[in-house]
């Protein structure tokens, strides 16, 4: 027989010496006097000692009794401040909150969620890992991911954020459009200079455009090539500069659309697609800091 005592049996015991008797420990704790009566004759045997002594008219803790009385007080008190504070922390989140994204998320979707939410949740400590590549977010020591739907595991759960509908834009500068031509139709860029992209590890990213149905898919000749995300800057400032026909994220573009740096290319071509997912694993019980993340981009109205 295992003689450990039971955690609920000591915490009888304690409830009916610090109360004085069964039936008032019994009002206190909303049980039975017989349920405690019978954990505390469980404890009693386990033990091999008596614990109180009983009469009609009180329950008195014996001297064994006061010993483990006066050890379980504090004990009982820590487990308890431990519950409070894991209590505490399920309703006011805190903590370490860790997410793996891409280049693009972290300058054209977070910046108008970050802010709001570290403002919301001030004991949340947030750190954004940028990445290209798809990777194994619990390996990589994060609670969750940024990602677009094609490149999204199975067993992982989605929730929608950011714009729900983006556009792939190309631009140049003026005067590179006025020296050498605007292109009229997306084939017509094999006889311009280009500015491409490349995910590391992988091929030079053809471009797509679509118009009416009919889909144009083509590889222009590059002039330069820059790691998509970490060097989408450089590329964008080389158009700015001349160097080229640059395609990317509209929204990364519209700034210098609009300040006139740039000049939309075949826009009526811009290719759409949707916007991006959090993902996480399929916990049953999901970290205080992320659930709280969740609930907050859920709760943000959509684009």
């Amino acid at each position: 027989m295992d003689n450990k005592p039971d955690m609920g049996d000591l915490g009888a015991f304690l409830a009916v010496a610090r109360a004085g008797g069964f039936r008032e420990a019994a009002r206190i704790g909303g049980v039975s006097a017989s349920v405690l009566s019978d954990a505390v004759r469980r404890l009693e045997t386990r033990l091999g000692v008596r614990l109180l002594n009983r009469t009609t008219r009180s329950v008195v803790p014996t001297e064994a009794g006061r010993g483990l009385l006066e050890r379980l007080g504090p004990a009982f008190g820590e487990i308890d401040a431990a519950l409070a504070s894991v209590k505490d922390a399920r309703d006011r989140p805190a903590g370490a909150l860790k997410l793996n994204v891409p280049v693009s998320a972290a300058r054209l979707v977070l910046p108008r969620i970050v802010p709001a939410f570290l403002a919301s949740y001030p004991d949340i400590r947030l750190e954004i890992m940028t990445d290209e590549n798809f990777v194994d977010i619990l390996a990589a020591g994060c609670d969750a991911g940024i990602r677009y739907d094609e490149r999204l595991e199975q067993d992982m759960i989605a929730v929608p954020i950011g714009p729900r509908l983006q556009r792939f834009a190309s631009g140049a500068s003026p005067a590179y459009l006025d020296a050498h031509g605007r292109p009229r139709h997306p084939r017509d860029l094999l006889a311009h200079v280009c500015i491409r992209g490349r995910f590391a590890g992988r091929a030079i990213t053809p471009w797509e455009f679509e118009r009416s149905g009919e889909m144009v898919r083509i590889d222009p000749p590059a002039a330069l090539v820059v790691q998509a995300g970490g060097g989408s800057d450089l590329g964008v400032a080389a158009a700015i500069a001349g160097t080229g026909i640059v395609s990317l994220f509209e929204d990364w573009l519209r700034p210098h659309f609009e300040s006139g740096a740039l000049e939309p290319v075949l826009e009526p071509w811009w290719q759409s697609f949707s916007g991006p997912f959090l993902y996480y694993p399929g916990r049953r019980l999901v970290p205080a800091p992320l659930r709280a993340f969740i609930d907050f981009v859920k709760a943000m109205p959509g684009d």
